[in-house]
């Protein structure tokens, strides 16, 4: 079916196409045994868990979609408001019989994942939360990003402008070390593919000019759910103190550091990141 990635994408092999309105969904599905939902952040896609899905194929059926308007899966305009990614997510997996048993969440997937859960929509017996993105900017960022973003998303020729030259290596290597990770050049090209894709950089721009975490953190201390954070000690994007707040605020939650690791922690040390997540979910009760 048309829309799918490249040959070259990893895990390229176990990649479909969803169709279950209002989005058209690229997901992947590697593994056998318990459900495991994997949420990409911001930017992102289903290739920034390859590191960790070869860790843990033998493990879970891990079900990988690319988020609305990011990567392959096409998305209508405004449908990036944290309520409303929930909902989607959510349907998309009651359609594909996949309701987690666990969710491994990166960076604005992590509030995906609370989101969806606090709302109900799904289960989980735990959640992994890797460099969560669970706070507004702060500080006159708090007021100017978002504007900012808003701004370019209506746009019609940002995502031409920015996706036009922005896919060469040394272009992502600056971005990306600006957060703290190191990444080798076979990596960071699916992010350069990524960013020379004008789609995929107006989904980004819609997300980030919707995003709102409000209510969202004021719910924390009602989520029950067993939950690890999982933080680079070398982020750069979001401090670490962002998961020491959240992760205070969750009665059964608590935190694990990588040190000089940075936000990309799954993609920059994958053996660390499953080890941490294996002793957490090693006695995991299934549905």
């Amino acid at each position: 079916m048309s829309g799918l990635p490249p040959e070259t994408w990893p895990n390229r092999s176990a990649s479909r196409i969803v169709p279950l309105a209002p989005h058209r969904w690229h997901v992947q599905e590697v593994g056998e045994g318990p459900n495991a939902l994997l949420l990409h952040g911001a930017g992102a896609s289903t290739h920034s868990w390859a590191p960790l899905t070869s860790r843990k194929q033998s493990l879970y059926r891990m079900f990988v979609p690319d988020l609305p308007g990011h990567a392959f899966t096409r998305s209508p305009k405004g449908r990036a408001r944290l309520p409303d990614v929930a909902v989607d997510i959510s349907a998309l997996l009651t359609n594909q019989n996949a309701q987690p048993d666990i969710i491994i969440a990166h960076s604005a997937g992590a509030a995906i994942a609370l989101e969806m859960t606090r709302r109900g929509l799904v289960n989980p017996k735990r959640l992994i939360l890797i460099n969560g993105a669970l706070e507004d900017f702060r500080g006159a960022a708090g007021w100017l990003f978002p504007i900012l973003a808003k701004a370019l998303a209506l746009n019609p020729l940002t995502g031409l402008f920015l996706s036009s030259g922005s896919g060469s290596i040394s272009q992502v290597r600056s971005l990306i070390r600006s957060t703290g990770t190191e990444l080798s050049d076979d990596d960071l090209r699916h992010y350069a593919d990524l960013f020379a894709k004008r789609s995929h950089v107006d989904g980004t721009l819609a997300m980030m000019a919707q995003w709102s975490l409000a209510e969202l953190n004021r719910a924390l201390p009602s989520i029950e759910t067993p939950t690890l954070f999982i933080h680079g000690a070398n982020d750069k994007a979001v401090d670490v103190s962002v998961a020491k707040r959240a992760s205070a605020a969750m009665p059964n939650a608590h935190l694990v550091v990588l040190n000089g690791v940075g936000h990309l922690a799954h993609e920059e040390a994958p053996d660390r990141v499953a080890a941490e997540i294996s002793a957490f979910t090693e006695t995991v009760p299934t549905h």
